[in-house]
């Protein structure tokens, strides 16, 4: 009999998106180059786990088996490379164009459970998949400049989307087996030593930074990282890869209003028609891929 989770995977995940709508607003917001914030987001989240780990979960070290390990630092590396290509593309494209592109990341999700996982999305949920994507694609069609700096940066968004869906495949490989504070450090580990190496290999400064700078670090390890990335790998153990990415596509909505009121971004008609087609293809979506607490035997399933 497998354990029932304490709360509904759905609300934490909707927790989550909240979470990570911060991010992209508070990258804009940090002077540090983007390699340096990544670094330090991690660092910091390391840190803040450290005193738990050492208290309440230093004998799962002892249970880990080396398959585990190779996939939680694959998955650590593919974290690093999606927080590096995210946030470089900040410095060239707008935080609507940039989020957007990276919450297309379901595109890949869909390719890559099928193949991985034999994964197979109902007719239904396919349409809500399609409503959300166009949805994402609609908020930021007056910011795509397909020439320039600014094409360059989507393209960095979009390489950072496929990134970040590697890295929850490996995830949802390895969260069925290891604990989540066990998981999420190891990887957040990796991903800082992944991010340390790629910072001194070209020689960006580790230091200093304005106090302003150090404040976006931490608030970054404690909004969008521990409660955002941390609630989205709890979520791996009880759902799909899938229902995980496209919630994530709601984090276009909350970083635009972040936008509009902390950065002056304008808000424009078809950023507040896509949110809404978002929001639907979500529901229409994780509607079909809801998860089903109490099952025949008393376990967990999922309905696709």
């Amino acid at each position: 009999m497998k354990q029932e989770p304490v709360i509904n995977p759905y609300i934490a995940i909707g927790l989550g998106v909240l979470s990570i709508s911060t991010s992209a607003i508070l990258v804009k917001l940090s002077t540090a180059p983007a390699p340096v914030i990544a670094t330090y987001r991690l660092l910091f989240t390391t840190l803040l786990m450290l005193p738990f780990i050492f208290l309440y979960f230093r004998e799962d070290f002892q249970k880990i088996e080396m398959r585990d390990l190779l996939f939680c630092l694959f998955s650590g590396i593919f974290l690093a490379i999606h927080f590096i290509l995210w946030f470089e593309s900040l410095n060239y494209t707008s935080v609507a164009s940039s989020v957007v592109l990276i919450a297309l990341q379901p595109i890949f999700a869909f390719v890559g459970t099928y193949i991985f996982f034999k994964e197979k999305l109902s007719l239904k949920a396919f349409i809500g998949g399609g409503l959300a994507i166009s949805g994402s694609i609609l908020i930021s069609w007056g910011d795509f400049r397909m020439s320039g700096m600014a094409l360059f940066g989507d393209l960095l968004a979009l390489l950072g989307a496929v990134a970040v869906t590697v890295y929850f495949l490996f995830g949802q490989t390895v969260r069925k087996r290891l604990h989540l504070m066990t998981y999420t450090f190891l990887v957040y580990g990796m991903a800082t030593g992944t991010l340390f190496i790629y910072d001194l290999s070209l020689g960006y400064s580790l230091g200093p930074y304005p106090e302003g700078d150090w404040v976006y670090f931490l608030l970054l390890a404690i909004f969008p990282t521990l409660l955002g990335h941390t609630i989205f790998n709890w979520a791996l153990k009880h759902v799909s890869t899938n229902v995980v990415s496209m919630s994530i596509l709601g984090e276009p909505v909350g970083a635009s209003i972040l936008a509009y009121f902390i950065l002056d971004e304008t808000v424009r008609l078809e950023q507040i028609t896509g949110g809404a087609i978002i929001l639907f293809g979500i529901y229409v979506f994780l509607k079909r891929k809801r998860l089903t607490l109490k099952s025949a035997d008393g376990g967990l399933k999922q309905n696709v």
